[in-house]
Parts: C-alpha cells; sequence; structure tokens
C-alpha cells in the first residue's frame, strides 16, 4: 500500500488525461505494483483535462480504494501542456515523474528513473530506441522536426525524448517559474538545465482508445515549440525581405538601362503578375510568422490563468489552501 497518508511523498506521478476511461484499469494495474515495489511513499495525481467521457467516475472509484491516488478536475479542457503543469504545480514528492496514461510509457522504466536519480542525476528521461512502430511519414516529420528546432534554437532537445521523465524537486521548482501561457513542456524541461540522463526504452502500441494526437494537432504543436524558443524565423523574414528588396532594385536598373539602350518596350502582363502575385505571397508569410509572435505576446499581456480548477480530490486542505493562488 502507497505511504503518502502517514509520510510526505518521496515520488510524485502526474498524469493527465482526457478521455481515458479504457485506459484506466490498465493503467494501475501495472503503476501501483511498480510504485509499491519501490518501497518509497509516493502520491499519483490525475489530472482530468475536461474528460467528457468515464474517466472522472473511475479515478474517483479508483482514491476511494488507493487514497494514494489524488485526482484535479479542472474545469474544461486546457490542453495536455496546462493539465500537465497543473499536476506538477500540485505534486509535493522530492522527485516528480510524468507520464502518458496511454502505456506508451511503460510504468516499469520507472524503477529505472528513481534508480538513476538516486545516483545523482536532476533529470532522468526516457529515450525510445525506435520509432519502427510509426508509419514512414510520421518517423520522417519527428526526425525533421527535431533537428530543424535543435538547429533554430539555442535549447537542444533529446531527439525521441518525450515527457516521460523523472525530475527532482529543485529542476521542478526552477520549471515552475516559468510563467508563459505557450507551453513547449518538451522544451522547457531542456531550457531548465540540470544534470540529465537519458533511459532507453521501446515505446510499445497504445492498447486501447484512440491516440489524442493526430497529424494536425501535432503540426500544431511543432509549431508553437518553434516559436517559443526560437526567434530565427523573424530574422529569417527580415533576410527574405533584404534579398527581394535587392533583386528588385538590380531589376529596375536593368529596365532603365534598357529602356534608355532600345527604347520603350511593351510591358508583360504576364510576368507582371507572377511578380506581383509572388512577392504578394512572400508578404502574407512573413504577416503571418510576425502575428504568431504577437499573438503569443497578446496572450501572455492578458493575464488569464493557464488553467482553472474545479475540484481537488485526496489533497491536504493545507495542499489545497497552497494552490489556490494559482487557480
Amino acid at each position: 500500500m502507497a505511504k503518502t497518508k502517514s509520510a510526505p511523498p518521496v515520488l510524485s506521478v502526474v498524469i493527465p488525461m482526457r478521455n481515458e476511461q479504457d485506459m484506466i484499469k490498465l493503467l494501475f494495474a501495472r503503476l501501483l505494483p511498480v510504485l509499491d515495489d519501490i518501497g518509497d511513499p509516493y502520491e499519483i495525481i490525475c489530472v482530468n483535462d475536461g474528460s467528457t467521457d468515464e474517466t472522472l467516475p473511475l479515478l474517483m472509484a479508483l482514491h476511494a480504494q488507493t487514497p494514494a491516488i489524488c485526482i484535479v478536475d479542472l474545469s474544461r479542457s486546457f490542453g495536455k501542456e496546462a493539465a500537465l503543469t497543473s499536476g506538477i504545480e500540485h505534486a509535493r514528492g522530492e522527485a516528480v515523474v510524468v507520464m502518458d496514461a496511454d502505456l506508451q510509457d511503460p510504468p516499469e522504466l520507472i524503477r529505472d528513473f528513481v534508480s538513476t536519480w538516486k545516483t545523482g542525476f536532476q533529470v532522468v528521461y526516457g529515450a525510445r530506441r525506435s520509432r519502427d512502430q510509426d508509419g514512414f511519414f510520421k518517423r520522417f516529420m519527428a526526425q525533421k522536426f527535431y533537428a530543424l528546432f535543435n538547429h533554430l534554437s539555442d535549447t537542444h532537445i533529446p531527439p525521441d525524448a518525450g515527457d516521460f521523465r523523472l525530475m527532482d524537486r529543485v529542476a521542478v521548482d526552477a520549471l515552475l517559474r516559468l510563467p508563459e501561457h505557450s507551453r513547449f513542456m518538451k522544451g522547457m524541461f531542456a531550457w531548465v538545465g540540470f544534470k540529465q540522463v537519458g533511459v532507453p526504452f521501446d515505446r510499445p502500441e497504445r492498447p486501447a482508445g484512440e491516440t489524442k494526437w493526430p497529424f494536425w494537432s501535432l503540426f500544431k504543436f511543432a509549431l508553437d515549440g518553434i516559436f517559443s524558443f526560437s526567434t530565427v524565423p523573424l530574422r529569417v523574414w527580415t533576410w527574405v525581405g533584404a534579398t527581394a528588396a535587392f533583386l528588385a532594385l538590380i531589376y529596375a536598373l536593368l529596365l532603365i538601362v534598357r529602356t534608355l539602350i532600345y527604347g520603350i518596350d511593351v510591358p508583360g502582363y504576364a510576368s507582371l503578375m507572377v511578380v506581383v502575385l509572388f512577392f504578394g505571397g512572400v508578404q502574407l508569410i512573413s504577416t503571418g510568422v510576425l502575428g504568431e509572435y504577437i499573438g503569443r505576446i497578446y496572450r501572455d499581456s492578458k493575464g488569464r490563468p493557464l488553467y482553472i480548477v474545479n475540484r481537488t480530490i485526496g489533497f491536504d486542505a493545507d495542499v489545497k489552501a497552497q494552490k489556490k493562488g494559482r487557480t
């Protein structure tokens, strides 16, 4: 049995959930024996991110059986990054493990995380050995994203490392000092630094339920990562604009010389339209890139909370009071 009620937790496990009713029993059937086997006092913080199925009732039933299972019920769906942040903010352990509920993050790997942490590492993350189970297109896009991100950003994220990791309390406290609303957690985990090491593992298929990350969501997530950790896209369009202006100047000089030598020529409508449409497209793209950054400034300037908690279940009264100001 867990010891969270008789002693402060050494280990906190944070699991964001949205419509995971098919996974809950499978997840805890594997997770609880692992945590009991480790032997340290623990708590499991399940964040209900606006589920519309039976996720919350199932979690409440499990809490009644195992008090170490605590619940943060958000008022609506705020997205995985916000749900993950809320769970980390409520965690009390000396070390915090974050993982998904789909069992593609094997709970058994937490044993290796804890043993590695106790040797002195402050962040221990799971590193996928391969992506063989993914389709060719998804593997290709993932590879190019990591390469592009690490090329554009001063913050390096390990290739094929997801959110599945253990963080020491000092790393958790540093992470919670980052206030931005557009949260790319992989980048934030890497940005805070500290002594980090990867533990290789094979990522299995999801045993039940449906993925919450279709291609379009992954694409938007990738853009969030790049725009949150790099200003290179802005500088790129500065150079594109300068190059276009230079080429336009050269072309204008050529037209002047040609007119002086050969006289006035009948202009070509097709070439004119091509030039106008091309530079119009360049301007729209550059405006869109600028808008991505302005949109992030606008969201942060409003000062809205990252998430709102409807209720918490399983936390002590002093912990609830401590977290009340964050919501």
